[in-house]
């Protein structure tokens, strides 16, 4: 009956840079539809899905330590700046008709609900699409790292890794390598081994004792999201089983 996800549970870790498009700072509100766009495809596909979203398009803690800010507070201003991301994706989402719950590792109650696991799989059983925020709420933790703590708690079916302009995991950088190799699988030792960018070591040993899936894919394409969702082989897998 109609088509048939093979992912039925996942976490979408968008980065803040993939919201600016061309832009120097900010969100582009026509990325951001696309965006809504294609998650709607895949929500309509009765796929439950969490979204985590970097802050990086507003402020990047990392560069306030060279500005003086120490690293602590600056990590705690790139957590507020995710949240901003998310409050902007969630009324993006929900002009499509998408059901949605915003909770934060901050208490700001005033703008969404404090993170409570068991409220948030309450929400994805019932349908509704579920944004974090605020990161793990502690500094020294990247939004990747809270994207795969946020999967493993949900009981995702893979951490989906969405990029822009890249279409998966290569063994060299391809806009600086033009021969540079594109894994269609790889295992998490091998990301540790080559030291390949994917995601910060703690977030891929996170996912690898809880043998989480992490498929890496170009969301920049039209209906990648949806592909991907049913089962088509684009871009990279990281697991445990590849060769």
């Amino acid at each position: 009956m109609g088509e048939q996800p093979e992912f039925k549970r996942i976490l979408l870790k968008l980065s803040g840079e993939a919201l600016m498009e061309n832009a120097e700072y900010g969100i582009d509100a026509a990325t951001l539809d696309r965006f809504a766009d294609e998650i709607h495809t895949i929500h309509e596909l009765g796929v439950k899905i969490g979204i985590v979203i970097g802050g990086g398009n507003i402020y990047r803690g990392v560069q306030a330590v060279a500005e003086g800010v120490d690293k602590v507070t600056g990590d705690y201003m790139g957590m507020l700046a995710t949240v901003i991301n998310s409050l902007a994706f969630q009324s993006a989402l929900e002009r499509k008709g998408i059901l949605t719950r915003m909770q934060t590792a901050i208490k700001m109650e005033q703008i969404a609900e404090p993170f409570i696991r068991r409220r948030a799989m309450r929400h994805l059983e019932k349908g509704r699409l579920v944004i974090f925020g605020a990161g793990t709420g502690n500094p020294y933790f990247t939004t990747d790292t809270a994207a795969a703590l946020r999967a493993i708690e949900i009981h995702a079916d893979a951490l989906v890794m969405a990029k822009n302009g890249v279409d998966g995991i290569y063994d060299a950088d391809p806009r600086v390598v033009p021969d540079a190799k594109r894994f269609t699988d790889v295992s998490y030792s091998e990301v540790h081994r080559r030291n390949l960018s994917v995601m910060d070591l703690t977030a891929i040993t996170l996912c690898q004792e809880n043998r989480l899936p992490i498929l890496v894919f170009d969301m920049s394409v039209p209906g990648n999201l949806k592909r991907l969702i049913l089962g088509e082989k684009i871009g990279t897998v990281v697991n445990s089983e590849a060769a």
